[in-house]
């Protein structure tokens, strides 16, 4: 039975994740279930892996943690972050970042949430396909356009350094968003690539707006001389408060610690404080004790010895999907160079599970989840009746080894039957 929204207030859209994992719910998969297997929900394992530092088991709240957090954080918290980035990607450079240029939020998407609040009335850029949350964000603030940039997928969906530059100056852009690493092809922009994209922005004048999300979620070289993998655009910045360059980061991904809900913005300092005005209103401050002992995973040497945990581990098993996946006749546009995902091509597939949306629901009956491509072809307010992707789906190689087996088992066996 469908019900008419409440008096005053609109039907509010799920995002992919949140629609495939309630179809999921419907078809019985509960969060522990051991037959199940979930290669839809954007979360990496979070228990021990070979090489990585010790799992935060207990938490000691400190009294004083009860009390409200600042709305832009901790802090030492904030120091901690500009002191990373600093020591990272900053090392010899005259402009360092500090606690001033960092706010901390409740995850991404509430640091996201507030940079929109906070943009003005402009042309706000945005690649196709890309990050499936984005849709609602971008729909939600009427200040500013959304105007969807899309990614040749030829050219193994990057975009060249000049083409860039014609879509701002083309397009009057103020802004561009984009997830780096992305959600969900795996491409990231590294090197000379990322050089290239924050010189862009500061010749035309244009906020790049970062999700680096899955910077530590690495498999090939990233032009740098040192020992481990990371990107960020911070390596680029000639003035941080200057530059009009804005990272958002968190404990999600790179640490493995989803549930704790800990991210930041990284930026001028100007803007640091918009987004605090913002935060103020729209959400209050983060989980304050979580906060407190965030200080301690961001150690350099820890956070260095995780991600070449991650890299190793999970670049294991990212070639045995990708060797499996082509077993079974999925075809991969490129290759991913970063995150925890396989942007899968179902063109080659019997119909009709070479629909991504067919696949998913097919896929149900044998208790796997995966995410129809069609949800990364962000489309703020449905403002296109044409929807992209059909042929595609996201499959990730995020949970533990025995489970993304047992998923490639079952989306083997519904192949099977369509054979």
């Amino acid at each position: 039975m469908s019900h008419q929204p409440m008096p005053g207030f609109r039907t509010v859209p799920k995002t992919g994740v949140i629609y495939v994992m309630s179809e999921a719910n419907k078809h019985g998969f509960r969060y522990g279930s051991a037959d199940w297997s979930n290669l839809g929900q954007g979360s990496p394992e979070t228990g021990a892996i070979p090489g990585a530092p010790a799992r935060i088991e207990q938490l000691i709240i400190n009294p004083a943690a009860h009390r409200y957090s600042d709305v832009q954080g901790n802090f030492l918290l904030r120091q901690k972050v500009a002191d990373y980035y600093n020591q990272l990607f900053r090392q010899g450079k005259k402009s360092q970042y500090t606690w001033e240029n960092v706010s901390i939020a409740g995850g991404g998407r509430i640091a996201l949430t507030r940079l929109a609040a906070a943009l003005g009335n402009i042309n706000m850029g945005h690649f196709l396909p890309d990050y499936t949350a984005y849709e609602e964000l971008l729909s939600v603030f009427k200040a500013f356009i959304p105007i969807p940039i899309l990614l040749d997928t030829k050219a193994g969906h990057h975009i060249p350094v000049q083409r860039l530059r014609e879509e701002i100056l083309g397009r009057g852009l103020r802004a561009v968003l984009a997830s780096n690493p992305c959600n969900p092809t795996g491409q990231a922009a590294i090197g000379k690539d990322l050089a290239e994209w924050v010189a862009v922005a500061r010749e035309t004048d244009c906020s790049l707006i970062l999700d680096e999300f899955y910077s530590h979620f690495l498999y090939v070289p990233d032009g740098s001389k040192r020992p481990y993998r990371m990107l960020s655009a911070a390596e680029f910045i000639d003035d941080v408060n200057e530059d009009p360059v804005v990272i958002v980061n968190g404990l999600t991904k790179n640490w493995r610690y989803p549930g704790w809900r800990i991210s930041w913005t990284l930026g001028p300092k100007h803007l640091i404080d918009a987004v605090a005005s913002a935060g103020s209103f729209l959400d209050g401050g983060a989980n304050h004790p979580f906060q407190e002992q965030a200080i301690t995973l961001l150690e350099t040497e820890l956070a260095i010895e995780e991600a070449l945990a991650i890299q190793s581990h999970f670049g294991k098993k990212r070639r045995m999907v990708l060797d499996r996946l082509s077993e079974l006749g999925i075809t991969v546009d490129a290759t991913p160079s970063g995150t925890f995902y396989v942007w899968a091509n179902l063109s080659l597939l019997p119909e009709p599970i070479n629909d991504g949306f067919t696949f998913f629901q097919e896929g149900l009956k044998e208790k796997v989840i995966t995410v129809p491509g069609i949800f990364f072809d962000v489309n703020p307010e449905s403002r296109r009746r044409l929807r992209r992707y059909g042929n595609h789906t996201r499959i990730s190689f995020g949970p533990e080894v025995a489970q993304v087996e047992r998923g490639l088992d079952a989306i083997e066996r519904m192949i099977k039957k369509f054979s």
